[in-house]
């Protein structure tokens, strides 16, 4: 451990399991103060992990872990997360929005429901998270905030198209991770000056959280998943990055070689053998 987030504060959404438990942990055992969320508070019908498994592993590494129960689908639940935070650890210095819905589905037959159901958790929901947290930030004068993107948002090229995987079934999900990624960028541009980094950062390949094994782990061939701790360090850089790294769209594997980064175990113990 390098304690690299000591005296740091941070809300990580999503963290019930899969990379936001994964940056918990490594954010735990760096000596930061978290306020993890998501909907599963002990158990999952389907998935395993649940906001009190994480807790208590962040609890290990000595530093307050504040549990908060929310749906991100519902306006009147999330807001309750940054306040809750607040009261607990006093300010927030990090925000990580990990939490998103992915419904994987032709356009042709893609519901009104589902489709304001993905708009309303990876767009909408980061946004009103930010809003929430920027007096705290501003009042500060620094804040990291790093919302998580997709490489699902990139166009495809053709025609001939190849929409072999899943490619022919993410677009919705595309389209929101997208409008996040421009969202981020505005927000950057407004907020420059005030100390706020803001930033979003995809995976390079597929990181095999328990969501997304259920979705695509068995069309995914191994040389399109990385690690979990590679997806971890660079939220983690990111979360630490200067003043001027900001407005970035980053991809996981990209920031580790820019930045010369060493990936770690999530216990921040010793080198990861990616």
């Amino acid at each position: 451990m390098s304690d690299q987030l000591r005296g740091k504060t941070a809300v990580i959404t999503g963290a019930s399991r899969g990379i936001g438990a994964a940056v918990a942990q490594r954010f735990a055992s760096e000596g930061a103060n978290l306020a993890i969320s998501a909907r599963t508070l002990d158990n999952h019908a389907i998935l395993s992990g649940s906001l009190n498994e994480t807790a208590n592993l962040c609890r290990q590494y000595g530093g307050h872990v504040e549990v908060i129960q929310a749906d991100l689908a519902d306006e009147k639940s999330r807001a309750t997360i940054i306040p809750k935070a607040i009261e607990a650890l006093g300010s927030v210095n990090i925000l990580i929005n990990n939490a998103a819905a992915a419904i994987y589905k032709n356009l042709d037959v893609y519901t009104l429901k589902h489709r304001r159901l993905m708009t309303e958790i990876n767009v909408q929901a980061p946004l009103d998270l930010i809003q929430h947290v920027l007096p705290s930030m501003i009042s500060n004068r620094q804040g990291w905030i790093i919302n998580l993107s997709s490489a699902s948002k990139k166009h495809p090229t053709g025609p001939p198209y190849d929409l072999g995987g899943v490619r022919g079934v993410y677009g919705f999900y595309g389209a929101t991770k997208a409008m996040l990624d421009r969202t981020t960028s505005a927000l950057a541009s407004e907020l420059y000056g005030t100390g706020i980094r803001v930033n979003t950062v995809e995976p390079k390949a597929a990181v095999l959280s328990e969501g997304a094994e259920a979705v695509v782990g068995k069309i995914l061939k191994p040389n399109q998943i990385e690690s979990m701790e590679e997806m971890v360090e660079s939220i983690l850089f990111l979360s630490r990055c200067g003043i001027d790294h900001t407005g970035k769209n980053e991809v996981s594997l990209e920031v580790i070689d820019q930045n010369k980064l060493t990936v770690m175990t999530l216990d921040g113990e010793e080198p990861h053998p990616t």
